[in-house]
């Protein structure tokens, strides 16, 4: 239900490989990876603002 099967992954993975190419897709992983690591981040920043007005 709303989950990618794998089939569905291989073909989206392929289409982002013609889309960028093999020598953009490390850099494109990498910018994947801060915009992930940044956005918990604020998450867990705005959880603990959350907390700090509760109590």
């Amino acid at each position: 239900m709303g989950g990618l099967s794998s089939t569905e992954l291989i073909i989206v993975l392929v289409i982002i490989l013609l889309v960028f190419g093999g020598s953009q897709l490390p850099k494109l992983a990498r910018s994947l990876g801060q915009a992930q690591k940044e956005f918990k981040k604020g998450v867990d920043t705005g959880i603990e603002d959350d907390e700090d007005e509760t109590v």
